[in-house]
């Protein structure tokens, strides 16, 4: 990891997220220098109905449908989506997506369902399946709005000292676009850092936000989303991500 002047104002001068020009479904990272009570960051959270989600399907349905980008004109005809429809790109790219080789160190899997994602954690983690019980085996971790509102993109301040969760393994899984639930779900070893992040919003949300530092970024694209936001290159400091409220990390549990 490098360390100089320029890394830290960089740091400080793209924490505070007041670049107009970004995306703001990218306003999720900061870096691991932000992490103090009282720091303010400008986050995106999405606030998405979870009964209006796609569901998992079965894993005996979604094993039977096609899912590689090979037969993409199948697959959208099958959903009768046109070809240059908005749905259309979205499956696209989650197809693209999902059969992007993985970057050193690294495990992906697309779950087209909860058995899938359940196999593919398991596996990652080494967990024993016969000896006991999924349930005391691991746990699953996510970001919790404690208020309600429509406010997605809003400054955020730290308002309690940020819980370290003991994490040697994990797995992280992220919604896609499809027209039934799909998971991207990726083990990454090295030194990752799982946080539990006390919020509150200048309207006075309040959010028990799930984070994830990941200390080592020296392997990652220089086009990764996070670089633009921070104005950072791979390797120069830990990076981290705040999670929706609908992905998850798997963890072991204690």
């Amino acid at each position: 990891m490098k360390n100089n002047n320029k890394h830290n104002d960089h740091s400080s001068s793209s924490s505070s997220h007041m670049n107009h020009n970004i995306n703001p479904l990218l306003m999720v990272f900061f870096t691991i220098n932000d992490l103090k009570v009282g720091k303010k960051l400008s986050i995106y959270f999405p606030k998405r109905d979870p009964s209006k989600s796609p569901p998992f399907l079965p894993k005996e349905k979604a094993d039977q449908i096609s899912f590689s980008f090979k037969q993409l004109p199948q697959i959208l005809s099958s959903f009768h989506f046109p070809s240059n429809s908005p749905q259309a790109q979205a499956v696209k790219e989650t197809l693209q997506q999902c059969e992007l080789k993985p970057i050193k160190v690294e495990t992906k899997f697309c779950a087209t369902s909860m058995e899938s994602m359940l196999d593919f954690v398991r596996t990652s983690l080494i967990i024993p399946t016969k000896s006991s019980p999924l349930s005391s085996s691991f746990k699953l971790l996510k970001t919790s709005h404690l208020t309600k509102s429509n406010v997605h993109l809003q400054n955020y301040t730290i308002f309690d000292t940020p819980e370290l969760i003991s994490a040697p393994k994990l797995v992280a899984c992220h919604t896609m676009p499809y027209p039934y639930a799909i998971y991207y779900c990726h083990y990454q070893e090295g030194d990752n850092n799982v946080l539990k992040i006390a919020l509150e919003g200048e309207n006075g949300d309040r959010v028990d936000a799930l984070a994830i530092c990941h200390m080592d970024t020296s392997q990652w694209s220089p086009t990764h989303p996070s670089f633009q936001v921070l104005k950072l290159q791979p390797g120069d400091m830990p990076i981290c991500h705040f999670f929706p409220a609908d992905d998850f990390v798997w963890i072991p549990a204690p």
